[in-house]
């Protein structure tokens, strides 16, 4: 579905490739800063019935997600590209080529093996930073001013609910939702995989919002 506008129509195509080409973190910026935001409005619709609410933040949230968009891309960069050095050092020749080739097997297993380095070593980290700005904004009453006083980091983690970050954000997403929808991201074409990680935020935001919906109703 997300694909949709660049099947259908050539001149949108052309120009979202040669947008990325040239800017490819202003790119990821804009399209986290929209998509993720928006996987978070809906979050806040299936929790409190409201797409926005006074002190939900959506420009500094907005922001947040701009700026782990370019971590994202660059993350994306470093293990699509390292990954399969690493594979062929350990006596899996051709891992790279293959992932330049059409669908096999061997292609099919090098995308899993960039998807589990990146959400081991990348994607608990991008949680808890992305756990730290929220309650930063929360804690400032979502105001655009009170989102750049200083970050409490120290009480914030001290105060961080562990049992559900570890127990379900990350124990629980990561292999059941994040490696295999990576997977599936790697196997497409390098221009799209932070369009579609993007609006995997999208989704995402939503098996968030339905969890505390459920743990606030046992």
């Amino acid at each position: 579905m997300i694909l949709a506008p660049f099947i259908l129509f050539e001149s949108f195509y052309s120009f979202y490739n040669s947008f990325y080409s040239d800017n490819p973190f202003i790119s990821s910026f804009i399209k986290f800063a929209i998509l993720a935001t928006t996987g978070e409005l809906i979050g806040l619709r299936i929790r409190t019935g409201k797409y926005y609410q006074t002190g939900f933040g959506l420009i500094p949230r907005a922001i947040v997600w701009g700026f782990l968009g370019i971590t994202i891309q660059a993350a994306f960069i470093i293990f699509a590209r390292g990954v399969p050095l690493l594979l062929e050092f350990a006596g899996f020749s051709n891992a790279g080529e293959s992932m330049s080739g059409p669908l096999t097997l061997a292609k099919a297993g090098v995308a899993f093996s960039i998807s589990l380095f990146l959400n081991t070593f990348y994607g608990p980290l991008l949680m808890i930073t992305h756990k730290i700005t929220d309650s930063h904004i929360i804690t400032t009453g979502g105001t655009f001013r009170g989102f750049f006083t200083r970050i409490d980091v120290k009480e914030i983690l001290s105060s961080t609910d562990w049992n559900s970050l570890w127990g379900f954000v990350i124990k629980k997403t990561i292999p059941f939702f994040w490696i295999p929808a990576q997977t599936f991201n790697f196997l497409m074409p390098e221009q799209f995989r932070v369009l579609i990680a993007a609006f995997y935020g999208i989704i995402l935001g939503m098996i968030l919002a339905f969890a505390a919906k459920t743990k606030d109703a046992i």
